[in-house]
């Protein structure tokens, strides 16, 4: 499997969606389906260490990227030492904060602590120097781009050194700015950043409902997508069955 780093910058998008239940078998529903990539949701799940890292463990095993949102910057080493394909940072909201998340995830001329005898070392197999040289190469660094004060300074946040991709998170930059999602200006935001990435030649991930959208998006220069969420599928299936079994 081409490593998720390489395959961001492919020219066919990837789709992958959020992990909220502290449990393995999501993940392996979701591998053996075919999805590019799962985000496991430290943000906003809850999901304590050991669980995280089991589920990191399920991603490998059926061969599926495995993506941790975080949530702080400390946590951004536990994730890659347990083996995470790359790291969501939400609310990136300036330059210094971009370049910052970079330096946790980078060995060389970065600032992330060093323990080869973790899942990411082949628990020590591996010689520190290809250790180093190939975290380096293969763990992601996404800022999630979800702040109105990111707006002003996004050209500069996305061409920070070693930054991987953005993620534009609408639904907090709608709360961000104060305004409602239908009066056009969280919108024009997400153009505004978008056109910011494709500018930059950065891959830019974003939330989509469908495949309409999808197709909209991308014409605007976002290359990948997620949707939904394992809560959200088992929500959406499990009424639509509720609605219709008995009938």
């Amino acid at each position: 499997m081409q490593g998720f780093r390489k395959r961001l910058r492919a020219p066919e998008p990837m789709l992958g969606t959020f992990l909220k239940i502290p449990s393995t078998q999501p993940a392996e529903i979701l591998g053996t389906l075919g999805f590019d990539f799962v985000v496991i949701d430290e943000e906003h799940a809850p999901l304590n260490p050991e669980t995280t890292d089991a589920i990191l463990l399920a991603c490998r095993a059926h061969s599926m990227a495995g993506l941790v949102r975080v949530r702080q910057y400390a946590d951004i080493l536990r994730m890659l030492d347990s083996g995470a394909d790359g790291v969501l940072v939400p609310h990136v909201s300036s330059p210094d904060v971009a370049r910052k998340i970079v330096a946790l995830a980078r060995y060389d001329g970065g600032a992330r602590g060093l323990s080869p005898t973790t899942r990411a070392g082949n628990f020590g197999g591996t010689p520190v120097g290809d250790h180093m040289k190939g975290q380096d190469a293969r763990c992601a660094v996404i800022a999630m781009i979800e702040d109105k004060g990111a707006l002003d300074q996004i050209d500069e946040i996305i061409c920070t050194d070693g930054l991987d991709a953005i993620f534009v998170g609408r639904a907090d930059l709608a709360v961000s700015m104060g305004v409602g999602m239908q009066d056009g200006s969280v919108d024009l935001a997400v153009s505004q950043i978008l056109a910011a990435s494709y500018r930059a030649g950065v891959p830019a991930l974003i939330l989509a409902g469908n495949s309409l959208e999808v197709a909209s998006l991308r014409t605007q220069g976002a290359t990948g997508f997620l949707t939904s969420s394992d809560q959200g599928f088992l929500q959406t299936c499990a009424a639509a069955t509720r609605a219709t079994f008995l009938k």
